[in-house]
């Protein structure tokens, strides 16, 4: 049996500007960090004396002879691209839920890719993980996603990611030293409950982004340095403010990022003491991410009970494979 696990992701600065239509005119620029919440996806060859040949275990349970018979979109295209021609049984478990915006569709494509190049015995390094699971997310299953979430997933880490025209990328990796961690106390994750399909959303906006938001893009690459510059020199208020500057940007590229529900929230959050925040992933639903000091956050959560908060801490390590053992 094969075990991986991969981590989600949170994206503070960039996002939109690892898109194909934008990056291959303008270059890409993002800052984000992998948490430590994790998919968890495992690989076994199933015995032959079942009477089905291959068993995917997720919101559904899928028993099917033929690879083409399985409905879980990402599993069929990628037992199909690798030409896996043995019988499989496939369990996915995630500590968050999907479609949320936490970059769980690419932490599943490179957590399955993993798994099941350990269980052909190929050897991948994160590089090749990251080039391949965008390469099958683009080209394969032809979804309008970027390119910061298989980075990410493949790496992990907190990271400055620059994204050449011609789709290549650089990692600038920022130690998880106590500077990091201040950082993340007076951070927020909250459920707004709200489910979305990322690539739904995003392909309601990002096509057009390089002609008529050209403007508002070049501003949410810029704050990525600017971003930085204030992590550096310990600026954590600033920084929160800066997430409300981008958050700002961001819901003016489309009407379908926020709702009246998600604004609501968010307005009530920098009342009580937020000083900026966004949506992460696409937009429409799924985290929202506040900066909010420290000392405010207790008193903030005890008038919000009935959304969920969940704790969380940045972690460097990347996909991996945790279990590699005979059965």
């Amino acid at each position: 049996m094969i075990l991986s696990k991969t981590p989600y992701r949170i994206s503070f600065f960039g996002g939109g500007t690892d898109y194909p239509s934008w990056f291959k005119t303008n270059k890409g620029k993002v800052l984000s960090a992998t948490i430590d919440k994790y998919i968890y996806l495992s690989a076994r060859k199933l015995p032959p004396y079942f009477n089905y040949k291959h068993r995917i275990v997720w919101s559904k349970v899928e028993n099917v002879n033929k690879t083409t018979d399985i409905n879980h979109n990402v599993v069929r295209e990628m037992l199909k691209n690798f030409k896996i021609q043995n019988g499989l049984e496939i369990h996915y478990q995630g500590d968050l839920p999907a479609r949320s915006g936490m970059g769980s569709s690419s932490s599943f494509v490179v957590g399955l890719m993993n798994t099941l190049l350990c269980q052909k015995k190929i050897k991948i390094s994160k590089l090749n993980l990251a080039k391949k699971s965008i390469f099958f997310e683009q080209k394969i299953l032809n979804e309008v996603v970027g390119m910061q979430d298989q980075i990410s997933a493949s790496f992990g880490g907190f990271n400055k990611i620059l994204i050449e025209k011609n789709g290549a990328f650089k990692i600038k990796n920022f130690k998880i030293d106590n500077k990091i961690k201040k950082l993340n106390k007076n951070l927020l994750l909250l459920f707004t409950g709200i489910y979305r399909t990322a690539n739904e959303i995003a392909g309601q906006y990002v096509t057009d982004l390089k002609i008529k938001k050209k403007n508002e893009m070049n501003e949410i690459s810029f704050q990525v340095d600017e971003a930085v510059n204030l992590l550096k020199n310990n600026d954590f208020d600033n920084f929160g403010k800066l997430l409300n500057e981008g958050w700002k940007l961001k819901k003016s590229l489309s009407k379908v990022i926020s709702n009246k529900k998600i604004d609501d929230l968010y307005n009530f959050s920098i009342q009580n003491g937020a000083l900026g925040g966004k949506l992460l992933g696409a937009g429409g639903g799924g985290f929202m991410l506040l900066y909010m000091p420290e000392h405010k956050q207790k008193k903030f959560l005890k008038k919000i009970k009935k959304i969920t908060k969940v704790p969380f801490n940045f972690k460097d390590e990347g996909s991996s494979i945790i279990l590699n053992k005979k059965l």
